[in-house]
């Protein structure tokens, strides 16, 4: 068999919105091979396969996707997108003779090992702890999730996790006040509900209520009066926003004691970046009662490597292709 650096894979990222593959060697993305395809042109992801690799010539050894869904055994479907995605399906598309599906989440997860300083911002710099200890990813984009991610005999385990479908935690008038609007507009509010692109569109649609029936904004509207300093209730969003952002990264930081550090991810979450800290995120994570002072020994970062999900899916291959040998 080739050794593993020689190896070629198709590794796909299927977000609510677009899907981007790309080709990698060994467990190295290939970035001139990225390419994005956006889900409502095509009919589901065996289309996007098999465009990307005929127009690339291409047929790879192994094939990882990466998908913004629950997966059980190998067969996953999308939370925001009608699409279903299998091993079978992944193999007759590609040919390749190794293949996997896994949660966006996990993905992210398998990639923590290989991210460069320059791929993340530190939010909280928390102690110093051993290359074993846990470590947890929190995605924050069109939807939301989290994954714990454990380091065991030279492999990466990275259970698979619906965190963004637990119930939102609420502990202010105002807060429940947020809920009951959520609650009347979309049905039962889960997390995900507030703390995402379209969460947070909807906790300015509930300010523009309080204050008298405003028109509401999209989010790059809402961000460009931040950015401005023209729109008070804009800068309240961030604010409530940040603080329950904080609020449930520390309540998922107790159950799984990521002494390794905690990984913000996403596009929402790199949004938020220059506002995280001057917003009360560590405050709100660190709210924890005789417990908040312990909160402080967790590092927090930013991944700003928008490709992490591929690499992940090229780590995740290589790990399989390495228990073969």
């Amino acid at each position: 068999m080739a050794k593993i650096a020689d190896i070629t894979a198709v590794v796909a990222d299927i977000g609510g919105t677009n899907t981007r593959v790309a080709l990698t060697r060994g467990t190295s993305v290939r970035t001139d091979t990225i390419r994005r395809y956006r889900n409502a042109d095509h009919a589901g992801l065996t289309e996007v396969l098999g465009d990307y690799l005929a127009a690339l010539g291409v047929t790879p050894d192994a094939a990882c996707v990466a998908m913004a869904g629950p997966v059980r055994d190998g067969v996953g479907r999308l939370t925001n997108l009608d699409w279903t995605v299998d091993r079978a399906m992944i193999a007759d598309a590609t040919r390749a003779g190794t293949v996997a599906v896994l949660n966006d989440l996990q993905a992210q997860g398998h990639a923590l090992e290989h991210l460069t300083p320059d791929n993340l911002t530190c939010l909280m710099p928390g102690e110093p702890a051993s290359p074993q200890a846990a470590k947890l990813v929190i995605g924050v984009g069109t939807g939301m999730n989290a994954a714990p991610v454990f380091r065991l005999g030279g492999l990466t385990l990275v259970p698979p996790s619906e965190s963004g479908h637990i119930t939102l935690p609420l502990q202010t008038a105002e807060e429940l006040r947020l809920m009951e609007f959520v609650a009347r507009k979309h049905g039962t509010p889960g997390v995900e509900d507030v703390l995402s692109g379209r969460g947070f569109e909807r906790v300015y649609a509930w300010l523009c209520e309080e204050d008298g029936g405003a028109p509401p904004l999209d989010a790059n509207a809402i961000m460009q009066a931040v950015d401005a300093g023209s729109d008070p209730r804009a800068l309240r969003t961030v604010a409530i926003f940040t603080r329950l952002l904080g609020r449930v990264a520390g309540n998922l930081a107790l159950i799984n004691l990521p002494f390794g550090g905690i990984y913000l991810i996403g596009g929402v979450a790199r949004h938020f970046e220059p506002h995280l800290l001057n917003h009360g995120f560590a405050e709100a994570f660190c709210d924890k009662g005789r417990f908040s002072t312990f909160m402080q020994q967790f590092p927090v970062h930013l991944v700003t490597d928008d490709y992490a999900a591929l690499t992940g899916s090229a780590c995740h291959l290589a790990e399989i292709l390495s228990k073969d040998t």
